[in-house]
């Protein structure tokens, strides 16, 4: 039976959308791990410039005539807040470092999935250390309890819009298929069907 102009639309609104009737996007498996790959790789270049400007920061206050007249406590805050800076540099770069090292291995997948907890555990050691150098300089400039005060609000504000904020959405938005397929679940390929096993 020849196609009606309703199916004729439908057609039409699932190839502009690059979509199929169940809401996938069309796309292999392949092609999906390098669309949510190269996501990963310009959101870690965002995060990267604003940690590398903190930990650059932090290394030249060392240099500075008024570190020596910094207090014991805010001494320690200082070297925890800089070794924080280290460790969320060193987690924004290692997704680059597991691509460089397993590039056209056939681990792909495998590099997606690591280099998203990665970025996840990075973006927690990263509002720690804005944190702790917002503390830090506020301390110095307007005394302890305003610091305090202050990177309290900082440490809020990270967690409300870096967790908060995704979770808010997530459960008040419905899910649609392909998005479960993006975060791996090989539930079925680009036309609907059951994926092979591996």
């Amino acid at each position: 039976m020849p196609p009606t102009a309703d199916d004729s639309s439908d057609d039409r609104e699932y190839d502009d959308d690059n979509e199929d009737r169940y809401g996938r996007r069309r796309e292999t498996p392949a092609e999906r791990d390098d669309r949510n790959l190269a996501e990963l790789l310009q959101e870690l270049r965002v995060t990267q410039t604003g940690v590398q400007i903190l930990f650059a920061f932090l290394l030249t206050l060392a240099f500075t005539d008024r570190f020596e007249d910094l207090s014991e406590s805010q001494h320690i805050l200082y070297v925890v807040t800089l070794v924080l800076a280290l460790v969320a540099t060193v987690l924004f770069t290692a997704p680059v470092a597991l691509h460089r090292m397993l590039f056209q291995r056939g681990h792909k997948r495998a590099i997606v999935h690591t280099s998203s907890r990665l970025a996840t555990v990075g973006l927690g050691v990263l509002a720690l250390a804005f944190t702790g150098s917002l503390a830090l300089v506020v301390d110095v400039v307007e005394g302890r309890t305003a610091g305090i005060s202050v990177a309290a609000g900082c440490l809020l504000l990270c967690v409300g819009l870096w967790a908060g904020l995704p979770a808010l959405i997530g459960r008040s938005s419905p899910s649609r298929p392909h998005e479960h397929a993006d975060d791996g679940d090989e539930r079925g390929d680009h036309h609907g069907r059951p994926a092979a096993s591996k």
